[in-house]
């Protein structure tokens, strides 16, 4: 089989792994914050944050194979280097993982603390105050990822 052809099927390869990972790790990360408003008492909370966990490893899994399906499209590629849609996504994609251990895992330990730590099945204000500010880091980082989907699927530059 000629080279070229077998570059074609790779790419080919790649192309639907780096789709798929999209499906399987950007879906669960757009319910994350859903997941855990549903708590209505502290038993429920720490329940639902359970489940956030369980769904967070897909949004990891996937979030890296779409980093290395990315990068590998674009080695057998290279001229997607030098698209606007392809560096812009990949930049934004970037800064969406930084956002993950600069900005939400501080704002999520104390969180998890008053989760591990609170008697009782009442939820207090300090959670709801805490919960405030780090969901709107995640929906800003969802805004992200809608952005980046966007780019991907519209290639406007």
């Amino acid at each position: 089989m000629e080279v070229g052809i077998k570059v074609a099927i790779l790419y080919k390869i790649i192309v639907f792994i780096h789709i798929f990972s999209a499906i399987l790790g950007m879906g669960p990360g757009f319910i994350l914050t859903t997941v855990v408003k549903s708590g209505q008492t502290m038993t429920e909370l720490r329940h639902s944050y359970k489940i956030r966990h369980k769904l967070h490893i897909f949004v990891m899994v996937g979030g890296t194979l779409l980093l290395i399906t990315g990068l590998a499209m674009g080695w057998l590629n290279p001229s997607l280097f030098r698209m606007g849609w392809y560096v812009t996504s990949l930049v934004l994609f970037l800064a969406a993982l930084a956002i993950g251990p600069l900005v939400l895992s501080p704002r999520s330990k104390p969180v998890k603390e008053l989760l591990a730590t609170h008697e009782g099945d009442d939820i207090p204000d300090e959670y709801w105050q805490l919960s405030k500010i780090l969901f709107q880091f995640e929906n800003l980082e969802n805004v992200i990822f809608l952005i980046i989907i966007t780019l991907m699927i519209l290639k406007p530059f």
